[in-house]
């Protein structure tokens, strides 16, 4: 059963290395994501599981110890999902676990064993949703960290450039997680997300399937969107 949630973004900017003179802009995000981890290790679950986007490839589960890295954007920085369990996964984790990853170690999680989930962005709502009752019925306790981030399209400089839908859009997603509301995440438009580029809508679909019955409640901690790219911090509890 699923006893908690964290919902961050998953920017490659989070990590200061990659942001480097941005970084500082990129502080409150990190606070509040710190916030949001520690929300799931007062839950103290037996289980947690990250969910997070991922391309067709790198769909699928990710085992406890599979290692991921951030030589893609320039940096030398390495990061392990949960525990060293020895032999290596034969697969990196994708870029937005990788991120999930470089939280729990940031945050030095040290409580229940930890594996990965990779969700295709174009999953349907009804395969997502199903995901999340399988993983949901995994253990008595199983807890969420679910990455990814919202609209990038906010301004005109944004990665999708300004779309007049994504505000809108953002804040309907927004208003959702904070109030824990399933219904409203389930009915999210797969393809304005698509049009959109916000590759959270299959991971919180995955979460709100999670979530069925659970009787959670939700807190925003975090709205902005910096780049133009919506970054929402949340919790369920």
């Amino acid at each position: 059963m699923l006893v908690a949630a964290a919902v961050c973004p998953c920017p490659p900017l989070l990590v200061p290395e990659v942001a480097e003179g941005a970084a500082p802009e990129m502080d409150t995000a990190r606070a509040a994501c710190g916030d949001a981890l520690g929300v799931l290790a007062a839950a103290r679950p037996d289980l947690l599981v990250v969910v997070g986007p991922a391309g067709q490839p790198g769909c699928g589960p990710y085992p406890e110890g599979t290692r991921g890295s951030f030589r893609g954007f320039g940096v030398d920085v390495d990061v392990r999902l949960g525990r060293d369990m020895g032999a290596a996964s034969g697969r990196e984790l994708p870029p937005s676990l990788a991120v999930a990853a470089w939280l729990l170690e940031r945050a030095g999680w040290s409580g229940a064993p930890v594996e990965g989930v990779g969700v295709g962005e174009s999953s349907a709502p009804e395969r997502c949703a199903a995901a999340g009752r399988e993983i949901a019925a995994r253990s008595g306790r199983v807890a969420l960290l679910v990455v990814g981030d919202a609209s990038a399209c906010r301004s005109l400089k944004a990665p999708g450039y300004l779309d007049e839908r994504a505000e809108p859009f953002d804040a309907e997603v927004a208003r959702a997680l904070g109030q824990a509301d399933t219904a409203a995440l389930m009915a999210l438009d797969t393809e304005r997300a698509h049009e959109l580029k916000a590759s959270g809508r299959a991971p919180w679909q995955v979460l709100a399937g999670a979530a069925e019955g659970a009787g959670l409640s939700g807190e925003l901690l975090h709205d902005d969107a910096p780049y133009g790219v919506g970054y929402l911090v949340a919790t369920w509890s």
